[in-house]
């Protein structure tokens, strides 16, 4: 691997709250680890001090003018990136940034992985970190991803994932809402990219209500995945 960067993409909307510990511990365990590396705030139009928070840490900050949801936001969070292995998790504190250094070691270790997908879903303790509403959604989901790729992942709506970037630099993404994970799911494995899956702790968000809507959201996530299996056979 060439001279290695780690970008790590936060998407971010109205999270004051939240975004300060999670940057703390983000940055800290990057220098722990030691590789270069940039973090990347995309302030989705909020309405609170979420940019303000970014700015005290010194992080890169990219503020949308307007909430546009969490796709569009991790777009415009890649088209910035410089690093080589980008990392995206969300800032609401669900995903613990000590488990980055387990998402990277399968890249850094020699393999030949285009994606490695942090899953809530490998163990008995992961599956109690969610609602069972959302671990039965998350289920139908992956037993679609699996009926038009023919692969299985256990957690395909996880949002804490590492990517190489020339492997994203493939793919066009359209998604401006939840559904980003399912698009770049179905879109790298129908074009054969490798991708594993190591288990994460996720836990409830600080502080706030979620903004995943389980059943608009699980309609949207559906139409994602029929009209990038389309895409990706249309070529």
């Amino acid at each position: 691997m060439d001279m290695l960067l780690i970008s790590v993409i936060i998407p971010a909307y109205n999270e004051e709250p939240n975004l300060g510990l999670v940057l703390g511990d983000t940055k800290n365990i990057l220098e722990y680890m030691g590789f270069p590396y940039e973090i990347i705030v995309v302030d989705d139009g909020s309405q609170d001090n979420t940019a303000d928070i970014a700015r005290k840490h010194g992080v890169i900050l990219i503020n949308n003018e307007k909430n546009l949801g969490k796709g569009a936001a991790l777009i415009n969070g890649f088209r910035r990136a410089k690093g080589n292995i980008v990392v995206t998790m969300d800032a609401d504190g669900s995903h613990r940034a000590e488990d980055i250094p387990f998402l990277l070691s399968p890249m850094l270790n020699g393999g030949s992985l285009e994606a490695v997908v942090g899953s809530r879903f490998v163990d008995e303790k992961g599956r109690r970190s969610t609602s069972s509403l959302h671990l039965i959604g998350n289920r139908i989901i992956n037993a679609l991803i699996l009926m038009v790729t023919g692969r299985y992942l256990s957690d395909s709506q996880s949002g804490f994932r590492a990517y190489k970037k020339n492997a994203l630099g493939k793919i066009a993404l359209h998604s401006s809402g939840f559904d980003i994970e399912s698009e770049m799911t179905i879109k790298m494995l129908r074009k054969g990219f490798r991708i594993m899956e190591v288990p994460i702790r996720c836990d409830p968000r600080m502080n706030g209500l979620t903004r995943v809507n389980a059943f608009q959201d699980g309609f949207n996530i559906v139409k994602t995945i029929i009209k990038a299996t389309i895409y990706s056979v249309l070529g």
